[in-house]
């Protein structure tokens, strides 16, 4: 049977992301079967390689060989083809389909708009409104509503393009011209597409926002022709429908702008004016005006009230003084009315009838009446009152105004009491005069006048009388002084008065003092001159100094002010320097009042500047420290100009120099010992000058500024030694010989000369060798010091120390064997071995470097190179020099373990740490290291720490107080380590420090660590 196709391919239609199966059966296969893309094998494995999301699924034996492919995506749209090959004599066969993949739309819009947005339009303004629905895979149709219902233009652009491949984009434009009624409309734009669940439309959707003008204004609250009364609420209400943006209303009164505040709802717009009606409101026009942007000019309504009101007031006018028999004319007038108002005349209680009137019509609204009458003033009577009242008969409304006329009667003259002509008022005192008038009408008007000047005065009215009372304080001005007392009032042409005259004593005011003349020096006659002002009775003047009278000349006297009189009183004095300050004071004494004043003046006596006497002519201070000296003169003018000078150099007095003047002092800001001299300070002023010395010493500290070189005696001769020091001050007292354990008073004497110290020793011994010290030292700054060395010729010692008796190698390395030695002359170093000198020099093998450690000890190494076996030994150590030798043996051993170390000591202890030295052992030959243990006294348990690197010496912390701690050392190489030193360095820590009582809050707080 031949191979053919059970279930052939079919087209197949899948979502994008979805997965697409394309079935293959085959019946009575027999060849090869694979599928196709556009072409391509994709092979005739199940899985496919490089293509991860298709696989083929069945079963060869049914001949099913179904194509799945996982998350399609576009890339997979093609054309797709079943092969199955030839076999057998069955020959190939083929069967096409197409696998279509279908996608949504990525987005929607409307171009230039987002979601739900408002677009503004004027009215009947073209609009264009774009939808792009993008990236649809076949391309989407575009379906435009208006509001809910679907909208259908006769014209409408749509364009599709493919944006990329197998994606396509729509694009569907409207165009409008909105009016008033597509304002608020929703245009939506939706996609339609098969990859679209209808339950979720995919839209876009703007509202219109068409601005158009307003509807016309209309009024509500008031009709025309009807009446309102004063104090009346009124509540005119403008309302204004229709418009984008929603109507402005603003109320106008009589054309002027009376309110803006307006509301909006939707569409329509109200601004609600309430006021009280006023007579100003009546005929008063009212205008609203309707408007927005979309306005050419605004909208407007208009109402014009009529508004029913009483006068608030009339007003009488005429005199309101008149003699008997006069004829007063007057005139009543009302305020604004509407309708207009009646006058009725009440004149001295009884109503005046046929009086005239007339209307107005009053600027502020309504009528305004007025009526002029005339009245006979009538004897007998202090006054006539006169009444109007307007009356509005229909607001049945009535005002009253009342308006008096005084009759006019003269007063009788004024009469002053309280002082009689001729009294003495002392100044100071003070003095009541009281006017009196009687009668009048009115009563009169009482004023008072001093030499023709208003004054005040306290006025009292009765019912017959007036008075006016004044109050006098007492001073000069009053004597001889008229006071006069006026009566008037309408009645009189010419005031009535009477007036009173004053006498006043007072007492001088001032005094004033006069020097002739007017600058004063020394040697000359003075003229001291005193002026009293005015007293009365005349003053008794007298000159007084340090309170004792002084006998004065030219006594005179003359007329003063108010009446007084002025005296003068002088005397004459020789003038002399001291007298420059001396205060001389005139006394200027009233006796009758028993009052006095008085003036006093300090003589002014110019002179020369005069040094006033330093405590001392020498100014001491320190090198670099600041000094300053000051000096004081006396001179008159005060004013003083000071020069300082040194040999003849000024002294700057600009303060940015380290040595500067300022007036009479001279600072140093810091002193050097080359300032020490003599300073001249200068005081001059306009009468001359004066000059004055002031000796500058600078001390400094002590300096060596040289000793004497390292001194070398024989035996049983004299030293001495020298040490030269400079400073101020500087005495014998002031260097000191010294050196630790050595008893200076057995064989030393000093001597001092020129600033410099000698040290003498007596019968110089080997142990005087040694460094002497010279301490210079001054008490003005730190003290300095210098050794000398001292030697005395002796035969040589060799040092025994352990550790330069002893030297190790390896084989085959360099050993060094030390020898040190002291003795003056240097000594000469020899090595021998086996009793011979060894050839130093001469060969490889032994090499010798010498060095100087210090001025008597010298040290001499012995290189060995290639140490072999037969170089282990002893060897010896020759120092010599001509005053004897000394030999020791040095012993050359192979490197071992260090020995341990020699001693071991307690420096220094603390409540937590002690402190520990240790003297080493021999090394091995190998550097060596340093272990301590400890433990405390009354435990068997060792704790250890290492030495530091090339010390020994060390700081144990972290111990704890008032403990007994046991401390030993050892010390190790490469090569082992020694044995420990016994337990014998001991040390007890201390307990907490109290701290002193005063710096404590609390004496019984726990003690503190200090």
């Amino acid at each position: 049977q031949q191979q053919k196709f059970r279930t052939t391919p079919h087209d197949l239609q899948v979502l994008e992301g979805a997965e697409a199966m394309m079935r293959c059966e085959v019946a009575n296969v027999a060849g090869a079967v694979q599928w196709t893309k556009d072409g391509f094998a994709l092979g005739f494995s199940a899985v496919i390689p490089g293509f991860p999301r298709y696989s083929v699924l069945g079963d060869r034996k049914q001949g099913i060989y179904n194509l799945r492919i996982s998350n399609a995506s576009i890339n997979d749209d093609a054309d797709y083809q079943c092969q199955v090959g030839p076999a057998r004599l069955n020959s190939a066969i083929r069967a096409n389909a197409k696998l279509t993949v279908i996608s949504p739309p990525a987005s929607i819009e409307i171009k230039g708009y987002s979601h739900n947005s408002k677009v503004e339009v004027r009215e009947n303004q073209d609009l264009q409104l774009k939808c792009i629905v993008a990236n649809a895979k076949p391309a989407a149709q575009i379906v435009w509503y208006r509001g809910n219902v679907e909208y259908k233009p006769e014209k409408r652009e749509d364009t599709v393009e493919e944006s990329t491949a197998k994606r396509f984009t729509t694009t569907s434009s409207l165009k409008l011209k909105p009016g008033p009624d597509d304002d608020y409309t929703e245009y939506t734009c939706q996609a339609r597409h098969k990859a679209l669940s209808p339950d979720m439309p995919m839209r876009a959707t703007v509202q219109l926002s068409v601005l158009y003008p307003p509807g016309p204004p209309y009024i509500e609250g008031y009709s025309a022709g009807e009446t309102l009364r004063r104090g009346q609420t009124v509540e005119l209400m403008c309302r204004s429908r229709g418009g984008n943006p929603p109507a402005q209303l603003i109320w106008y009164k009589n054309g002027s702008q009376i309110r803006m505040a307006y509301r909006t709802s939707g569409r329509l717009s109200e601004n609600i004016y309430t006021f009280t009606a006023e007579a100003g409101d009546n005929k008063a026009r009212f205008r609203c005006e309707a408007s927005n942007v979309m306005s050419q000019n605004p909208l407007k309504a208009e109402v014009e009230l009529s508004v029913l009101f009483a006068p608030t007031h009339v007003t009488v006018m005429g005199p309101t003084e008149a003699r008997v028999g006069d004829i007063v004319p007057l005139t009543c007038t009302t305020a604004p009315s509407n309708p207009p108002a009646e006058i009725k005349w009440m004149v001295g209680g009884r109503q005046v009838r046929n009086a005239t009137s007339k209307t107005i019509v009053s600027p502020e609204g309504g009528w305004t009446t007025t009526s002029n009458i005339t009245a006979v003033v009538e004897p007998n009577k202090r006054s006539l009152v006169v009444i109007c009242h307007g009356l509005n008969m229909q607001l049945t409304e009535n005002v009253v105004s009342t308006h008096t006329i005084n009759v006019l009667y003269p007063p009788a003259p004024p009469l002053i009491s309280g002082y009689m002509e001729g009294q003495i008022i002392p100044a100071g005192s003070v003095q009541k005069l009281l006017c009196v008038s009687s009668g009048g009408n009115p009563l009169a008007t009482l004023t008072w006048y001093k030499n023709d000047k208003r004054i005040n005065s306290v006025i009292r009215a009765a019912d017959k009388s007036v008075s006016a009372e004044i109050t006098i304080l007492a001073n000069v001005s009053d004597n001889q002084a008229q006071y006069r007392c006026e009566a008037s009032n309408s009645a009189t042409e010419i005031p009535l008065f009477q007036s009173t005259t004053l006498s006043v004593h007072f007492a001088p005011e001032t005094v004033k003092i006069r020097i002739e003349p007017e600058e004063l020096r020394p040697g000359m006659e003075a003229t001291i001159i005193c002026d009293s002002s005015s007293s009365n009775p005349p003053a008794k003047l007298s000159w007084w100094k340090d309170g004792i009278p002084i006998e004065g000349i030219n006594n005179t006297s003359k007329p003063g002010l108010w009446g007084g009189t002025v005296s003068t009183l002088e005397f004459r004095v020789n003038v002399t320097q001291e007298m420059n300050g001396q205060v001389y004071t005139c006394q200027s004494a009233n006796e009758a009042l028993q009052r006095s004043a008085h003036e006093a003046v300090s003589l002014d006596v110019l002179y020369r500047p005069k040094f006033v006497p330093p405590p001392s002519s020498t100014a001491v201070g320190v090198e670099g420290e600041s000094l300053q000296v000051s000096l004081q003169t006396r001179a008159n003018p005060t004013p003083v100009t000071y020069k300082w000078t040194k040999d003849g150099t000024t002294i700057p007095q600009d303060g940015d120099h380290r040595i500067f003047a300022d007036g009479g002092s001279l600072n140093f800001t810091r002193l050097h010992r080359d300032d020490a001299g003599i300073y001249s300070c200068s005081a001059s002023n306009s009468q001359g000058g004066a000059t004055l010395n002031i000796t500058v010493v600078v001390e400094y500290g002590t300096t060596i500024k040289s000793v004497s070189e390292n001194i070398v005696v024989n035996p049983g001769e004299d030293a001495m030694l020298s040490c030269t020091v400079e400073g101020k001050p500087l005495t014998e007292e002031h260097v000191k010989w010294e050196r630790v354990g050595y008893d200076m008073t057995v064989k030393t004497s000093t001597t001092f000369a020129n600033g410099t110290s000698y040290l003498h020793i007596k019968d110089a011994k080997r142990e005087d060798v040694g460094n002497f010290r010279c301490v210079a030292d001054n008490r003005v700054d730190n003290p300095t010091n210098r050794d000398i060395l001292l030697i005395v010729k002796c035969a040589p010692e060799i040092a025994k120390a352990p550790t330069l008796l002893r030297a190790a190698s390896g084989t085959g390395e360099r050993g060094r064997l030390p020898c040190r030695a002291q003795g003056s002359p240097k000594p000469q170093f020899i090595w021998r071995q086996d009793k011979k000198d060894l050839p130093i020099n001469r060969t490889y093998k032994y090499e010798v470097e010498e060095r100087k450690i210090d001025s008597l000890t010298y040290e001499s190494t012995l290189i060995v190179d290639k140490v072999a076996p037969a170089d282990y030994g002893a060897y010896e150590c020759v120092a010599r020099n001509e005053l004897g030798e000394a030999v020791e043996t040095v012993r050359l051993e192979i490197t071992s373990q260090p020995d341990p170390p020699l001693s071991l000591n307690i420096l220094n202890v603390t409540h937590d740490t002690v402190t520990l030295a240790w003297t080493p052992g021999f090394d091995g030959g190998l550097k060596a290291s340093y272990r301590v243990r400890y433990r405390m006294a009354d435990r068997e348990q060792y704790k250890y720490i290492d030495g530091l690197p090339n010390s020994h010496k060390l700081t144990i912390g972290g111990l704890r107080m008032n403990t007994l701690y046991l401390f030993s050392v050892m010390s190790w190489n490469e090569l082992g380590q020694s044995s420990y030193l016994p337990d014998l360095a001991r040390a007890e820590t201390k307990g907490l420090e109290l701290m002193p009582a005063e710096l404590t809050e609390d004496s019984s707080n726990t003690p503190n660590l200090v």
